[in-house]
């Protein structure tokens, strides 16, 4: 059933007597079947939320009559909860492999703004009101935040990066594959360290561009052209010197990491989050369990691997077909260590890697490696909204808050698959068509 809205058509006449800056702030009523306020709590049953100048004002039991001038949105039918976050995102892109470097040669950063909107919209739509962009050099996603805080175009709310850090020739190291003459043109972003004073500059250059977060590899990556492996590939005094001048700056830092001794890096340098985390031992997994650092699984990424390979077994590089291979057979291993240890989850995709749009694909797959569809729920709610440091903004519904709210047919706890599947979408108090 499409939702009800019901327009104060009674208005008119008053909005034309008085001046418009007179006239009190638009206010929404939201009938909810089931309302999920808040993920890790009981459901309320039905529910009559009032939403007023992009945030949720109030809460009550059952459905509250409707003031005059009100607008109704009629969500008798459906199961509501909190918008959902992905806490690791490439929104200018979903092109994987060969056909990725080649859109890094070929777009401008004009061209990767646009590709940034459309994917922005197809998260949004898919339920996802708020992302954390992990890397993006050419500036497309910090300018597409900055349009959608400013209400230009519609999106969802992005925490970004600017451009990811690693060590020259490390996995962020945007030359590797190109030809020796080539190599400095794509190394242009000045997102490459070496030392600790130059890894304490590359932050600061991050922060004057506007990064919210900073993200740096602390080892070697799947995707990236270089046969040197997936351990560690940074020294451990310049990762501290990233971690403490972005804390210094008051940002947070978001660590890719693979290899055991590369994420135990991460977590002794004070991360707030590792990205992936495929390798463990038994030393890594204990430094986990005693640390506040959250885990971001990132496990939708075999769902693009696979769909490539099926459509094009070129689609890749030899030396990096072979690094995927071992990633779509080890992928969901770690999630399966650490849910039993009490470590802090939260949901990320690496959409982009996967197919932007299709970001609830996680839920099922955190489902299948150990986590309870509460738990799964609560990593894309309460603990992404916590790790964003955005816990008093969203995350759950509830008077003060913005008003970020989706709706699905049936509840997600029982069955987490119906996420794939959104009903209603609003962002800051605006309806998503």
């Amino acid at each position: 059933m499409k939702p009800l809205y019901v327009f104060p058509f009674a208005l008119f006449g008053a909005a034309f007597a008085a001046p418009l800056a007179a006239q009190a702030p638009a206010r929404t009523v939201i009938h909810a079947g089931q309302l999920l306020a808040e993920p890790g709590k009981s459901a309320r049953g039905a529910s009559t939320i009032i939403v007023e100048g992009g945030k949720i004002l109030s809460i009550a039991d059952g459905f509250q009559p409707v003031a005059p001038g009100a607008t109704l949105i009629d969500l008798r039918d459906k199961y509501v909860l909190p918008g959902l976050i992905d806490s690791h995102v490439h929104l200018t892109s979903d092109a994987g492999g060969i056909a990725g470097q080649l859109e890094e040669m070929t777009l401008s950063p004009a061209a990767q703004a646009f590709n940034a909107e459309v994917n922005g919209m197809k998260t949004l739509r898919a339920g996802f009101t708020t992302v954390r962009n992990l890397g993006d050099g050419d500036g497309a996603t910090l300018a597409l935040r900055d349009a959608i805080a400013a209400g230009k175009v519609q999106g969802p709310r992005i925490v970004d990066a600017g451009a990811s850090i690693s060590g020259s020739a490390g996995h962020m190291d945007g030359s590797l594959g190109y030809r020796d003459e080539l190599r400095p043109f794509f190394a242009g972003a000045g997102n490459t360290c070496n030392g600790a004073d130059d890894c304490r500059r590359a932050v600061r250059l991050q922060i004057g561009r506007g990064a919210d977060v900073i993200k740096f590899a602390s080892t070697g990556g799947v995707n990236s052209r270089i046969g040197a492996g997936l351990g560690k590939q940074m020294f451990d005094d310049e990762a501290r010197a990233i971690v403490e001048t972005a804390h210094l700056f008051g940002k947070k830092v978001a660590v890719h990491a693979h290899g055991a001794d590369g994420i135990r890096l991460a977590i002794e340098a004070g991360a707030d989050s590792v990205e992936h985390g495929t390798i463990l031992d038994d030393a890594t997994i204990a430094a986990w369990a005693k640390s506040k650092t959250y885990y971001v699984p990132t496990l939708s990424t075999v769902n693009g691997y696979k769909e490539r390979l099926a459509a094009n077994a070129a689609a890749y590089e030899p030396d990096v077909l072979a690094k995927i291979q071992w990633r779509i057979g080890i992928t969901g291993q770690s999630l399966e260590k650490l849910v039993p240890r009490g470590v802090r989850i939260a949901f990320g995709t690496d959409a982009g890697v996967s197919k932007h749009g299709r970001n609830a694909d996680e839920f099922e797959l955190m489902v299948e490696h150990g986590m309870t569809p509460v738990e799964a729920l609560k990593a894309a709610t309460v603990n992404a909204a916590d790790l964003l440091g955005l816990a008093d903004k969203i995350g759950s519904i509830a008077p003060g808050k913005s008003a970020d709210i989706i709706a699905v047919a049936s509840d997600p706890v029982a069955d987490v698959r119906v996420l794939k599947t959104i009903d209603f979408v609003m962002a800051r108090g605006e309806v998503v068509d």
